[in-house]
């Protein structure tokens, strides 16, 4: 049997960037999100450097502006939202349901492409002069008062939205249609559960904000009403439309993170997933319902006191499913044989971020509290713990989890425990003070404060430079694991899944024989031994 596998098959730049394989359109996303990340992260730098001292010592209130308006745009767009699918999940789709390839292998790495044309528009607004909107473009200011390069920046955004909606078709269809014989609904993994319900809301959710930005377009250049109330607009339209498709954006980003915690927190307490069905539903239930939420963000917009109300109620209902799935994992840990190998300290430190992510989420809830706290850095201090504690902690989890199938090396486990101990820490002393500073009324957006703010503050810029270092270790160790690690077997963890069924890294068409499914999923117990299909 021929040795080559995706990564030997061709050297060539050709073999690459017009390739159709999965596994290394996967990778082409992988070092493109790397790139934008520490974009984004370069930006946060700035931002805590500056938040260090009460004054402004390092840049005015316009650079300020620029600034958490780049950081936001990039890590939203264009590393949260497509990080797991479109790495984690563009590689592993087709394996763990014994397929050669996704549905739509050439419109896939169109979506590679587009997605790069997107971003590549977006930093040239930010290489041009910046946008000083914020990255949620709110009208008025976006359509008659700023004159910064708004329209490139959303054009970025809009071109980028062409490839989630394909990369959501591309999953669904592939889902549908291309599982292995055996491989039923309730056999899939939990991971492609919630790739299934993120690619629903991406094909659904994701039309609106392109609607949304090409009516800002229209009402800039062409002075249509549509927002500004001076010529017959609405702007709380504007706040309707784009929170209609950035709340259920959370979900994109935090279901696949929980997707990926059930893999880990089954494989490394050697134990079935507690509640298998209750968990997956509870993804559609997630998808379904945060559809529902939107207006819990428009509290003190002026609309009315009754559809407040029902958005209030409807955000504590959408809290049922993700505790239903925190007190499903907590349940697999009890009486688990539990390993603490790299991967399972980032699944702890997710569960628990994003329970108090999602405990002060029902704070923001309530009506009373919310009026307080909006624009404050408690909700700052939310959505990181959400978006960033959560997500970035489950992608980190993840690459570890299956790194040795991507690149059939092993990594330093040593470094990678301390690299998942010092994010959580950093994390923790990162955003936690900000939690008290929202509490206390420091508004966010101002990059000036009262002194009585500066100890929190201090705290907060120490903790990120713990991050920011922590977040650099895997760049180093990996990095080094991808070219000089211990050569990986074709199922390090001992996992059950069918990803794991193929030797590491995969040959180029995935299984040289149609595996077939004959099991339920997570049938670890004391004899269980995988057998390689394709070793």
């Amino acid at each position: 049997m021929s040795d080559k596998n995706y990564l030997t098959t061709d050297y060539t730049l050709k073999s690459w960037f017009l390739t159709t394989d999965h596994k290394r359109i996967a990778i082409l996303y992988f070092a493109s999100l790397i790139f934008f990340f520490f974009i984004g992260g370069a930006a946060a730098t700035a931002i805590r450097i500056e938040l260090a001292t009460p004054q402004a010592d390092l840049v005015s209130s316009d650079v300020y502006n620029r600034l958490f308006t780049m950081h936001g745009i990039i890590m939203v767009w264009f590393f949260l939202i497509p990080s797991i699918p479109n790495t984690l999940g563009n590689f592993i789709v087709p394996l763990m349901i014994g397929a050669r390839d996704l549905a739509f292998p050439r419109l896939n790495l169109m979506s590679w492409y587009i997605f790069m044309l997107g971003g590549c528009t977006t930093l040239f607004a930010i290489v041009a002069g910046g946008v000083d909107t914020g990255w949620t473009f709110y009208t008025p200011f976006s359509t008659l008062y700023s004159n910064s390069y708004v329209i490139v920046a959303a054009a970025g955004v809009f071109i980028a939205g062409f490839s989630s909606i394909l990369t959501g078709l591309n999953f669904i269809v592939t889902i549908h249609r291309l599982r292995a014989p055996g491989l039923t609904w309730y056999r899939l993994p939990l991971f492609l559960w919630s790739l299934y319900a993120t690619s629903v809301i991406l094909v659904l959710a994701t039309p609106v904000l392109a609607i949304t930005l090409l009516l800002i377009a229209t009402e800039r250049f062409f002075g249509v009403g549509i927002f500004d109330p001076g010529i017959g607009g609405d702007p709380l339209l504007f706040q309707h439309l784009f929170w209609f498709y950035s709340h259920p954006a959370v979900y994109i980003m935090i279901l696949p993170g929980m997707g990926v915690i059930n893999e880990l927190i089954s494989c490394y307490s050697r134990k079935q997933v507690f509640g298998y069905k209750f968990v997956a539903w509870a993804s559609l239930a997630i998808a379904a319902i945060g559809f529902l939420v939107w207006g819990h963000h428009m509290f003190v917009s002026g609309q009315s006191l009754i559809a407040s109300l029902v958005f209030s109620f409807m955000s504590f209902i959408v809290a049922v499913p993700s505790a239903i799935k925190v007190f499903n994992w907590t349940a697999t840990l009890h009486k688990g044989s539990i390993h603490f190998d790299a991967p399972m300290l980032y699944a702890l430190a997710f569960i628990g971020l994003f329970t108090i992510g999602g405990l002060t989420g029902l704070f923001l809830a309530c009506l009373a509290f919310d009026v307080h706290a909006t624009d404050t850095y408690f909700v700052v201090a939310h959505f990181h713990y959400i978006m960033v504690g959560g997500m970035v902690t489950a992608y980190f989890g993840g690459l570890h989890y299956w790194w040795p199938k991507i690149t059939g090396r092993l990594y330093s486990e040593y470094w990678a425990r301390t690299a998942a101990v010092l994010i959580f820490f950093g994390f923790n002393l990162t955003f936690f003070p900000q939690f008290i500073l929202g509490a206390e009324g420091m508004p966010r957006r101002y990059h000036v404060y009262p002194p009585e703010f500066q100890v929190w503050n201090v705290l907060s810029s120490g903790g990120a430079a713990i991050l920011a270092v922590a977040y650099l270790m895997p760049l180093f160790y990996l990095g080094y694991s991808a070219f000089f690690g211990r050569r990986a077997t074709a199922n390090p963890w001992n996992a059950p899944g069918l990803e794991w069924q193929t030797s590491s890294p995969p040959p180029e068409f995935n299984f040289t024989t149609q595996p077939v499914v004959t099991r339920a999923p997570y049938q670890y117990n004391e004899d269980f031994q995988a057998e390689p299909q394709n070793a």
